[in-house]
């Protein structure tokens, strides 16, 4: 009896904010990103990131880590000491060698560039967002807690 294959639900809809000064891995990763249906905007560093997040709503980030001006890991800790709950994924060629994983960068998911960065980044982006609902859920309850206990 053949096996059928029931397609997994996604978020298309989903905004993703993509920010790299690599002109060319921004373009290769925004194709891949928008054949998979998503919504692209993208930024050139993280400071041109971190307005466009401020004037618009995302579902997910994605950023690389080094940048001009504003590197990826000080876009994280902006926008996590703004209070943003968007999950992050940052890319980086030296994440083994320095060491960064999700723990010490503050991003969701750590992605090493090589030749499995495609097939990682399309899995993760759609495992972040399928659990960003249960995310969203758990921080309006720890406000809703918060506010009992100041009341």
């Amino acid at each position: 009896m053949p096996t059928i294959l029931v397609p997994q639900p996604r978020q298309l809809d989903a905004k993703i904010l993509l920010v790299d000064n690599n002109a060319n891995g921004l373009k290769a990763r925004k194709s891949v990103l928008e054949e998979h249906g998503y919504k692209i905007t993208s930024a050139n560093d993280g400071e041109e990131g971190l307005a466009k997040f401020g004037s618009q709503k995302f579902d997910l980030v994605i950023t690389s880590r080094r940048m001009a001006r504003m590197d990826g890991l000080q876009l994280i800790t902006h926008l996590r000491a703004a209070g943003a709950r968007v999950p992050i994924i940052l890319i980086t060629g030296y994440a083994n060698t320095l060491g960064l994983n999700e723990a010490n960068t503050g991003a969701d998911v750590v992605i090493q560039k090589n030749e499995n960065e495609v097939t990682q980044l399309v899995r993760a982006v759609a495992r972040l967002l399928r659990s960003a609902p249960a995310r969203k859920k758990a921080a309006t309850e720890t406000r809703v807690k918060a506010k009992r206990k100041a009341v």
